[in-house]
C-alpha cells in the first residue's frame, strides 16, 4: 500500500495529518495550507513497510521521519519545510522503480533516501542515476550500489568492509588460527560478508575449516553446523541478518558448537529476537556495528529514549542510520545553499556530518568513512567493546 506522509511544523498539524492517513488506509495525506506547492522541500523516500522485510523497512522509516520532525521544529532546510514523502515498495525491485518514478514524475522530489535493501536500491539507482536525483541509501550494504554514479551515496558500512573487519579483529584481537562460515546463498548481503570475511582472513593467517551454505527461508542449520563441529574452528562466523543468528546460534549450542561466534551489522536486533532460554547461545560473541547504544552522546541518548517514547519499542541500527541519512541530505541541501541537483551531489561529496554514529566522510565511492563498533553480549545485553578500524 502506498504511503505518504507530511511532516509539518506544528505537532497538532502533525497529529491531524497522522489521524487523516489512519481514516484513509495510509494514501497520501494532504498538504496543509502553511506548505502549499512549493512551500516546502520534498525529499522522498522508499522503504518496505509490509512483507518479508518489513522489519528493517519500518525501523528505518521511523528513524527518518523523527528526523525530519526535529528539523522541521529547527526551522527546516533553506527556511522551508520538508515534506516527506515515503512509499511501500515490499522489498519488490519492480515495486521500487515503479514507486521511484511516481516520486520523480508525480510528487517532483529533489532528493531522495532509499532504498532500505540491496537489490531494491540497486534498481533504483540506475534511475536516479539517469535523472540526476541525489540518493543516500541509509542500509543498502551491497558495494555496487553506490558504483551506479556520482549523485548515489549511503549512510552505513558496505558489506566487503564489515568481512575484512571482522577477519582483522579475529586475527589481531580474538587471536584465531582457524575460522568456519555459515552464510545465506540467497542473500547478497550475507555472500558478500562471507567471502570478504574469507578472503581477508586467509590472508591474515587464518585457516578456512569450511564455508557452509544455506537456502533462503532455512530453519533447520544442524547439516551443516554438524560439519562445522568436525572442524572445531576457534570461530565461527554467521554473517546474516539476527532472525537467522538467533537460530543459528541456539542450534550451534545446541550440538556443542563451542567456537566464539562473529558477525557483522545485521547481528543488531538478535536479544529482540532470540529466546531468552538460549541467551547464553549469544553469549561473548563479537560483531560489528555502525553504533553503540551506550555511547553517552547526548544526542543519540535523546534519540534513543524519544524512539522509545514514540514507537513503544527500542531503536534498531536501522532506526539511527534512517536518522542519519535524512541528517546528511539536509545538510548537504543547506551546504549547497540551494535545491539544484548538482550543488547538492557537490555538497555530499564534501560534506563532514556528525550524527548518531559519529563522525562522517565520503570517500572516492561516495561510502562512509569512520570508526566500526565492536559489540558482544553479556548478561542479556549489548555490551560496548571497542572502536575498531582496519
Amino acid at each position: 500500500m502506498k504511503k505518504r506522509i507530511l511532516a509539518a511544523v506544528l505537532s497538532a498539524v502533525m497529529l491531524a495529518a497522522s489521524a487523516f492517513g489512519c481514516a484513509q488506509g495510509g494514501n497520501k495525506q494532504p498538504v496543509s495550507e502553511n506548505t502549499k506547492a512549493g512551500d516546502t522541500i520534498k525529499i522522498g523516500g522508499l522503504a518496505p513497510l509490509t512483507g518479508n522485510v518489513s522489519v528493517y523497512g519500518v525501523a528505518t522509516n521511523n528513524g527518518i521521519k523523527m528526523a525530519v520532525d526535529e528539523i522541521n521544529k529547527a526551522g527546516g532546510v533553506l527556511g522551508k519545510q520538508i515534506e516527506y514523502i515515503v512509499y511501500d515498495e515490499k522489498g519488490d525491485p519492480i515495486e521500487a522503480v515503479n514507486a521511484y518514478n511516481k516520486l520523480v514524475q508525480d510528487d517532483k522530489i529533489i532528493a531522495l533516501i532509499g532504498d532500505v535493501t540491496s537489490k531494491p536500491t540497486i534498481a533504483v539507482a540506475q534511475k536516479a542515476v539517469k535523472d540526476r536525483i541525489p540518493m543516500i541509501t541509509a542500509t543498502g550494504t551491497t558495494a555496487d550500489i553506490t558504483k551506479a554514479g556520482d549523485n548515489v551515496f549511503r549512510a552505513c558500512f558496505i558489506d566487503p568492509y564489515q568481512g575484512e573487519l571482522m577477519a582483522e579483529y579475529a586475527a589481531k584481537k580474538l587471536n584465531a588460527k582457524t575460522a568456519a562460515i555459515i552464510y545465506d546463498n540467497g542473500d547478497d548481503y550475507s555472500t558478500g560478508v562471507a567471502d570478504a570475511f574469507e578472503k581477508e582472513a586467509k590472508e591474515a593467517g587464518i585457516t578456512i575449516t569450511n564455508k557452509e551454505a544455506y537456502q533462503p527461508g532455512s530453519v533447520d542449520f544442524k547439516s551443516q553446523l554438524t560439519k562445522i563441529k568436525a572442524g572445531n574452528p576457534d570461530v565461527l562466523m554467521i554473517p546474516v541478518y539476527y532472525s537467522d543468528v538467533a537460530l543459528i546460534a541456539a542450534q550451534a549450542k545446541d550440538i556443542g558448537i563451542k567456537s566464539k561466534l562473529l558477525g557483522a551489522d545485521g547481528w543488531d536486533g538478535v536479544l529482540e529476537k532470540i529466546d531468552k532460554s538460549n541467551l547464553d547461545a549469544v553469549k561473548d560473541c563479537y560483531f560489528c556495528s555502525q553504533y553503540s547504544p551506550e555511547n553517552k552522546d547526548e544526542k543519540l541518548q535523546n534519540f534513543l529514549k524519544q524512539y522509545t517514547e514514540k514507537y513503544k519499542s527500542e531503536a534498531n541500527m536501522f532506526a539511527v542510520l534512517g536518522y542519519d541519512a535524512l541528517g546528511m541530505m539536509a545538510a548537504a541541501i543547506n551546504k549547497a545553499g540551494s535545491v539544484d541537483s548538482e550543488k547538492i551531489i557537490e555538497a555530499l561529496k564534501n560534506l563532514e556530518y556528525k550524527g548518531l554514529t559519529g563522525s562522517t566522510t565520503f570517500d572516492e565511492n561516495r561510502n562512509p568513512v569512520r570508526d566500526a563498533v565492536i559489540t558482544t553480549i553479556a548478561d542479556g545485553k549489548y555490551k560496548f567493546v571497542e572502536n575498531f578500524k582496519k
